[in-house]
């Protein structure tokens, strides 16, 4: 447990030392909920949703996919010699999930300020964007994993990240208009447990191959 919040602290200071990286991130994010209101305005509900999860998704592909494709290669063989590897993968996924989550919030944010804001239950919608963001990190992070030890090929991740993200998507996208709409909608909170269950599934997977990639 210390070798695991050591590690997670770690990330993050260095994500506050190269402070250009994050406010990259959060400019993206701004520039482009501000493009959307200039050539759209407030859009309707089912677009304002859509859009909202599109920019998550390039979100944690900038931010959280990136992880392990930062670290030199030299760092892996000290990492290898004073950690586990399921400490060292669960240390990536809660740093993503934590930069994934604060960033989730400021772009809702912006969202509500300059598109509008449709939300009849914002207590569910931050719900399930924290549970997005869980998902995404998840996901990201493994792929990133992958990519990493594979010669560092990020192309690896648009491989196969697209037939796992885009049930995540969809998922997000279902429990995301259920606390858009005033009416309550029956089977949203099985449709979460898929979700989370999913994403305790790639956490898994990703603890039972990580040890072997990280031999290589």
């Amino acid at each position: 447990m210390n070798q695991l919040i050591s590690l997670v602290k770690k990330d993050l200071l260095i994500e506050w030392r190269q402070k250009h990286t994050l406010f990259g991130v959060l400019l993206y994010v701004g520039a482009t909920v501000f493009a959307v209101y200039i050539m759209t305005g407030q859009p309707e509900v089912k677009v304002w949703n859509a859009l909202f999860w599109i920019t998550q998704l390039f979100v944690a592909v900038n931010s959280v996919a990136k992880s392990f494709l930062q670290e030199h290669p030299n760092r892996f063989r000290y990492y290898f010699t004073v950690v586990k590897p399921s400490t060292f993968l669960l240390a990536k996924m809660l740093y993503s999930i934590v930069l994934m989550l604060g960033i989730s919030l400021i772009s809702l944010l912006l969202f509500t300020i300059m598109l509008g804001n449709p939300l009849s239950q914002t207590a569910v919608f931050i719900g399930v964007t924290a549970a997005g963001s869980i998902s995404l990190s998840a996901v990201f992070t493994f792929l990133s994993a992958i990519a990493a030890r594979a010669q560092q090929n990020a192309a690896l991740m648009a491989i196969l990240g697209f037939p796992l993200v885009i049930p995540v998507l969809m998922m997000l996208s279902n429990l995301a208009l259920s606390a858009i709409s005033p009416v309550y909608q029956e089977g949203w909170w099985l449709l979460m447990l898929v979700l989370l269950a999913l994403s305790m599934l790639v956490i898994i997977l990703g603890l039972i191959l990580f040890p072997f990639l990280w031999q290589e």
